[in-house]
């Protein structure tokens, strides 16, 4: 491993579908313990589906804009400055619901989501990103979309 140095703005850029994606650190240059992006999420974007992940850590620095997190059955609006961090098993998700673009950083530990995100950026060159296209990568990068509650 070498020390990594990026200039603002500067580091490996994807595009998933509106989402725009810099990569800062991978497992790669941190011998494997985190994952660090930088994200740029557009206006009214509805956010994945509520999911958990088994070993992944996921956490959330707010730097522009507003964020509305779903934290297992409750929904809290972060603006600049907020930190949210989410422990294996936790449900969650995150959107936009403003009319403004959102930029946040994304830790995950440990590190490998790069391999989601460049996947999804893939995928997202060749069609749509749909619930279903979504579900299939995800499906294979430690992310398990939550089921509904039953009623009866």
């Amino acid at each position: 491993m070498c020390a990594v140095f990026h200039d603002p703005g500067a580091g490996e850029h994807l595009d998933a579908g509106a989402t725009q994606i810099v990569i800062k650190a991978t497992g790669d240059d941190t011998g494997g313990t985190f994952f660090l992006a930088e994200n740029t999420i557009p206006p009214n974007f509805p956010g994945p589906p509520p999911h958990t992940h088994e070993v992944l850590t996921d956490m959330f620095y707010v730097l522009e804009g507003t964020v509305t997190f779903l934290l297992g059955d409750e929904s809290r609006d972060g603006g600049p400055g907020t930190f949210v961090c989410v422990p294996p098993g936790e449900v969650h998700t995150f959107s936009n619901q403003t009319d403004q673009p959102v930029r946040l950083l994304n830790f995950n530990v440990p590190a490998g989501w790069e391999h989601y995100m460049r996947e999804l950026a893939a995928a997202g060159r060749e069609g749509p990103l749909t619930p279903e296209v979504i579900g299939a990568i995800a499906s294979r990068h430690d992310f398990k979309v939550a089921r509904a509650p039953t009623s009866g």
